[in-house]
């Protein structure tokens, strides 16, 4: 029954717990007094104006509001517990953004070819902007990159950097599935997704804004399966979307140092 799953999910988050406590009281109160008359009525006051007091007190407005727990962040939550670790003990994990750059780390790709990429069943699909498409790159340049009051990078060459670097692990011969796309637009935000498909998995969305002091300040939402299902699974339909969407690369690696030269799709 709903409220029962409600009941023990606030129990759980130790939410409304004040609200509970007096609900039970006044239930018990009622069905005492179905049965006896003697019920004191001092008690019957107490129990009265509780209830009242507690209505009053949940009308008045917080005067220091905070965000939801777990859900609202920016990206200073990694400062202390990189996003990278996040990849630890995972088979599935998911990646829109423009550029990637920040993610997609030395150290990050290190960490997904030892997780992730050395599983047999584990996967890793990535999509960015594609490099060709010449004017959407240059209108998600403006956004993320004018709109930006302490820029330390530019769109253009952080996409160059990370195209590259996603040519290169794809030639990397590992149990697990690797593969990366290219998308015609930006849609405005940035999706990490670990783990979808299972009662664990998690989500995260950025969403990149029309001006930010600095990359590091926009706002992103963490969801969790059990407890944002509907929001959870649309944001995953989204990156679906998106990767049906997107096409593969076709640009030719560049030659080794030896001269030769691979194609990234073998």
């Amino acid at each position: 029954m709903g409220w029962l799953r409600r009941i023990a999910g606030d129990l759980r988050r130790r939410r409304n717990i004040d609200a509970h406590a007096l609900t039970v009281v006044a239930v018990l109160y009622a069905l005492a007094s179905i049965f006896s008359d003697t019920m004191d009525d001092g008690f019957r006051w107490a129990v009265l104006l509780s209830g009242i007091g507690l209505l009053i007190y949940r009308t008045l407005p917080d005067e220091n509001p905070e965000p939801a727990a777990g859900i609202l962040h920016d990206r200073s939550v990694y400062d202390t517990v990189p996003m990278s670790s996040l990849f630890a003990g995972v088979r599935d994990v998911r990646v829109f953004a423009p550029s990637a750059v920040n993610l997609l780390s030395a150290q990050t790709c290190e960490i997904l070819r030892n997780g992730v990429l050395s599983r047999e069943n584990g996967s890793v699909r990535i999509v960015v902007l594609d490099p060709r498409e010449k004017t959407a790159v240059r209108q998600a340049s403006r956004q993320l990159d004018e709109s930006v009051e302490f820029p330390v990078q530019r769109l253009p060459a952080a996409l160059e950097t990370t195209t590259e670097r996603l040519r290169l692990m794809s030639r990397w011969k590992t149990p697990g599935a690797f593969d990366y796309r290219l998308l015609s637009y930006s849609p405005g935000f940035s999706l990490v997704l670990i783990d979808p498909d299972t009662p664990a998995g998690r989500v995260i969305v950025e969403i990149h804004g029309f001006h930010n002091p600095s990359t590091s300040s926009r706002m992103h939402l963490e969801l969790t399966r059990g407890r944002d299902e509907r929001w959870y699974r649309y944001w995953v339909e989204q990156f679906d979307h998106i990767w049906r969407s997107a096409r593969g690369d076709v640009t030719p690696v560049l030659p080794l140092a030896s001269g030769e030269t691979k194609d990234p799709r073998e």
